[in-house]
């Protein structure tokens, strides 16, 4: 069996690096397939914009140090009609800056443990972002229409990740495996699966926070619509047990409307 899927066309360019990046990933011990979408980037040693299914092990490196992190579209009560970019842009004051609200609070309210309170609800360095956009065009009607949200409407998307939580569960790793796998069903793997989860809370409950923050300086309310993570490593038991479905820029595609992250 071929490890290696790409899904691109003829049309599709993609760097001679990222492809070589997979194919290091495909090499390793108990990797069953990797798999390529058409953003696939190199990334440092890995590539990005990929999937890679693993038996028996897998490897934290592969998520890297941003555990957790994704995009979450909000729906806001901006109106397009009556948006005031820079007028906004203006009153968006401190959000780099710590939040000072019970930050441990926060975290406790959405079943996440209180570690990192200080970069709870900033959105750090690199692509990280908080946007406001507006719907341009509908490809899916249907889909459109289920998710009950309104075209004439301002939507947040907010990217950012689990900051320095994921960086020191990777270092944790590192320092002891470098870049070596985890075997199933070990203490050192189930700890690295627990504290695994608890930065995939905390990194969702992080882009909430930025969310609110954003939108409180522009007076509106916001509801989630869908919240989609890309890095991360997950047991995939479907009738083989002991198996890892690694993400790493790769968002699933069962969970809502979601929209393969840039």
């Amino acid at each position: 069996m071929n490890k290696i899927i790409l899904f691109t066309t003829p049309a599709t360019w993609i760097e001679g690096e990222s492809l070589r990046q997979l194919e290091r990933a495909a090499s390793f011990s108990g990797m069953k397939q990797v798999v390529g979408f058409p953003d696939l980037f190199p990334g440092k040693g890995i590539p990005i914009g990929a999937a890679m299914l693993s038996e028996g092990e897998f490897y934290p490196h592969l998520v890297g140090s941003d555990v957790g992190c994704g995009i979450t579209l909000f729906v806001t009560e901006l109106a397009y009609s009556k948006a005031k970019p820079e007028k906004w842009f203006k009153k968006l004051k401190g959000l780099e800056e710590p939040w000072d609200g019970n930050t441990a609070m926060w975290l406790e309210e959405r079943s996440t443990p209180p570690f990192f309170l200080e970069a709870v609800g900033t959105i750090g360095r690199g692509n990280h972002f908080a946007e406001i956009v507006r719907i341009q065009e509908i490809i899916d009607q249907e889909t459109f229409q289920k998710m009950q949200i309104d075209r004439d409407m301002l939507y947040l998307i907010v990217h950012s990740g689990s900051r320095g939580f994921g960086e020191s569960l990777l270092r944790k790793h590192t320092d002891r495996f470098k870049a070596g796998s985890l075997k199933a069903d070990t203490d050192e793997a189930e700890a690295y699966l627990v504290s695994h989860d608890h930065a995939v809370l905390w990194a969702r409950a992080n882009r909430e926070l930025i969310a609110r923050r954003f939108l409180e300086q522009l007076h509106s309310s916001y509801r989630k619509i869908v919240d989609c993570c890309h890095n991360s490593v997950t047991p995939n038991d479907l009738a083989v047990p002991e198996r890892f479905l690694h993400r790493k820029g790769a968002a699933a595609s069962d969970r809502g409307a979601v929209s393969h992250p840039l």
